[in-house]
């Protein structure tokens, strides 16, 4: 130790300091949390301060549930006033941030978890230009939402606070122009003299020039104070996008923390479809006794996946293994028992000699519902449904597989025709699928299919608050469709309370 002591102290201190110049950059670097003062942020600043592991990836999961049911609201194109409405109870659940109005011991907490968890998905979804623009329009959704919301002394505060390149119009230069500003920002002669401009270089609005709504003059563009909200938003996203192109390139360093690199790959296939573990209440428990002589009939509130999978069975008597695993395993959470779930696939591979039958399949059967097996199946439970985002992220099929996600792995064409054999015939329907699966919103797409199979009955349970809020957020699982198709198709007997459902449904319905 002594020797190690007195070695250290013959190196100056002013060399030790530059012996590893990768490290001169965080030689001054204070790990100090930052002063919340605002509900809102810009970002600009990346956290420093040390957090578990856990908390680095359940803060950007929390935040990642918040940014879906944005993007869901685009695509059931909600207006600006229930896109609020719908979002206020999700972030209440999952990213609750209140104002400096309510005194809460927990803002700090708050705002540390929103600084985090964007930071975090910052660098998740940097990696290519498709993720970064998803991600880049759905935060400024998101700031969007929150900045209308914000109490407007808040909001002042905010913005008196942000380092902008605007200029208050003076009341000489005002008074020379007003006529002219009044024309080109379309307000009234009676307001006129008691409203206010900022002047800014025009390329800093672009929209607002492309829309004819400023006065040009010199290369400035003079704004009305209407617009001041839609020029904070540009700039958020102006700044976020050079963010993300800086956090693209810094990507690469990342993969040299083991740690951290697994959380992020999770985190980007994440978007693809947000993560739902599979739920018992998606079974349907006590609502109604599953047989293998049902599903024929259930099959109707199969989502697609299933549909195909079903289809194909039935068509040729087999399906190979993947599929048969993703099918038990969906039986199984909807209700179906192992000893039903036997019955089904013997009857189902007719063609199959009962020899080969119990040698080659019955054991895989056994084995999904925890009956055989070792390690996975110690607590005899097996395996749980598959979710849309392991669908989604796994390997494509191969030539006669039928398993995955098909809104993903058929042709566009095929899609197409696949929908239309199974009852979805609307063009405007089929166009916004179309459209979704372009952009790779797979789970968009099969939702979108699910509300318009379910339009009037949505439409009832809303209207007469048959159903909990929950189950008209974003699907995420096969068998969350399955129950809620089932249930919304059988909404008479929940009104009469011949269904079981847990909770408000049951009080709203014997009222």
């Amino acid at each position: 130790m002594q020797a190690v002591t007195s070695a250290s102290s013959r190196i100056d201190a002013k060399r030790r300091a530059v012996l590893d110049p990768r490290k001169r950059q965080f030689a001054k670097s204070e790990w100090i949390d930052p002063d919340y003062e605002h509900r809102l942020n810009f970002y600009q600043t990346p956290p420093t301060k040390d957090i578990s592991l856990e908390d680095f990836e359940e803060w950007a999961i929390a935040r990642l549930k918040v940014l879906s049911e944005l993007e869901a609201c685009s695509f059931r194109n909600r207006t600006t006033e229930e896109t609020s409405e719908y979002m206020r109870p999700v972030l209440e659940k999952w990213l609750r941030l209140d104002s400096n109005k309510s005194r809460s011991g927990e803002l700090n907490a708050q705002r540390k978890k929103d600084h985090y968890s964007h930071w975090t998905l910052r660098l998740a979804f940097a990696g290519t230009g498709e993720l970064r623009q998803r991600f880049a329009k759905l935060e400024t959704q998101l700031f969007k939402l929150r900045l209308q919301s914000d109490y407007d002394d808040e909001k002042r505060d905010f913005i008196k606070g942000l380092k902008m390149s605007w200029e208050m119009v003076g009341s000489e230069e005002k008074a020379t122009l007003l006529k002219d500003l009044k024309a080109a920002t379309g307000f009234s002669q009676s307001r006129g003299d008691e409203e206010a401009w900022f002047k800014v270089d025009w390329e800093s609005v672009p929209d607002l020039v492309s829309q004819r709504q400023v006065l040009l003059k010199r290369g400035k563009a003079y704004v009305h104070v209407r617009e001041q909200l839609t020029m904070v938003q540009n700039a958020f996203t102006h700044s976020l996008d050079s963010g993300l192109e800086l956090a693209a390139r810094f990507l690469p360093r990342m993969d040299e923390d083991n740690r951290l690199a697994p959380i992020l790959h999770h985190l980007g296939q994440s978007f693809v479809a947000p993560e739902a573990n599979y739920s018992e209440s998606n079974s349907l428990g006590d609502l109604a006794k599953v047989t293998a002589g049902d599903i024929d009939g259930m099959s109707k509130h199969f989502p697609l996946c299933m549909q195909n999978l079903h289809r194909e069975l039935r068509k040729n008597s087999h399906l190979k293994h993947f599929g048969r695993l993703q099918y038990t395993l969906f039986l199984k959470g909807i209700g179906l028992s192992l000893q039903e779930c036997q019955i089904f696939w013997r009857k189902a591979f007719k063609l199959i000699a009962d020899d080969k039958f119990n040698s080659e399949y019955l054991y895989n059967i056994r084995h999904s519902y925890g009956d055989v097996g070792g390690d996975a199946n110690k607590r005899g439970r097996g395996y749980t449904p598959f979710s849309c985002q392991k669908l989604l992220t796994e390997a494509l099929p191969g030539p006669g597989q039928s398993h995955g996600c098909p809104y993903r792995s058929y042709t566009p064409d095929n899609l197409m025709t696949l929908l239309q054999a199974v009852g979805v015939n609307d063009r405007e329907v089929l166009r916004g699928v179309k459209e979704d699966v372009g952009r790779q919103r797979y789970h968009i797409a099969c939702n979108r299919v699910f509300e318009a199979a379910h339009k009037v009955e949505l439409k009832k349970a809303k209207d007469e608050s048959l159903l909990p809020s929950s189950n008209f957020d974003t699907i995420l699982h096969p068998n969350e469709y399955f129950k809620r198709s089932f249930v919304l198709r059988n909404l008479g007997m929940v009104k009469k309370g011949d269904i079981g459902i847990d909770g408000p449904s049951q009080e709203s319905a014997s009222q």
